[in-house]
């Protein structure tokens, strides 16, 4: 009885330690995600806003192209 004891006390400690370190893994690999997508986030406001300004500029360039025609 006190052998199976023992064994059932080693068997859960380690079993405890897995569990442990496989929710740490799983905290960790969440907070790398989570920093990519806001990392992710910001390349695309950045890409937007060079769009914007491409366009704007574009849009400035034919209005000048357009006032010279005249």
């Amino acid at each position: 009885m006190a052998r199976s004891f023992v064994i059932l006390s080693l068997v859960v400690s380690l079993a405890g330690c897995g569990v442990a370190d496989t929710g740490a893994a799983a905290a960790a690999a969440a907070a790398s995600k989570a920093q990519e997508a806001r990392e992710g986030l910001k390349t695309e406001a950045r890409v937007r806003e060079q769009l914007d300004a491409s366009t704007k500029q574009a849009a400035e360039q034919r209005d000048a192209a357009e006032a010279d025609s005249k």
